[in-house]
């Protein structure tokens, strides 16, 4: 996280949960659709849930790289889509991307590419990246860093306003 990124989002499992399955019912209505792609680390969790609950048995994943623990980096396809997904997708499929946020809309603007007909969805969207999606639950603002379940631990934290209990 940067210095001018002062706001903190932690996201909880069961909220993350929630928020995964309230973006399947979102897309229920633009179903049925014969692959799902999960843009890895961060969109595999949706994934499964999204692609359980709107009984998705086609999923495949695209490993893109733009982010450490703390700031936005390079964009590098470390695994490209299986060739046999693209075809699907350049023969007419119906193919769903993702993601657990859209942050600048880099990351989304490279997977974009790769399937250009593919409706993409996210659970979390910033405003930078938020034209690169068509859909999503919860908008943050761009200086908010949201710190999702697999990156937490339960911890103490003091009070927003510096006080002391």
């Amino acid at each position: 996280m940067n210095q001018t990124q002062q706001k903190s989002f932690p996201v909880t499992w069961d909220q993350f949960h929630r928020d995964s399955r309230a973006l399947a019912w979102r897309l229920q209505a633009l179903g049925p659709f014969d692959a799902l792609v999960a843009i890895t680390r961060g969109g595999l969790v949706p994934a499964a849930i999204v692609a359980r609950e709107l009984n998705i048995r086609v999923v495949e994943s695209v490993a893109v790289k733009s982010y450490d623990h703390q700031s936005q980096s390079g964009i590098k396809v470390l695994k490209p889509i299986a060739p046999e997904l693209l075809e699907t997708a350049r023969n007419g499929g119906k193919i769903l991307i993702v993601d657990d946020l859209v942050d600048t809309g880099a990351t989304a603007r490279v997977v974009r590419d790769m399937l250009p007909g593919a409706h993409f969805a996210t659970v979390y969207a910033k405003p930078k990246g938020r034209e690169m999606v068509d859909t999503f639950i919860t908008e943050v603002s761009q200086d908010t860093w949201i710190f999702f379940p697999w990156d937490l631990d339960v911890a103490y934290v003091p009070p927003i306003s510096g006080g002391t209990d």
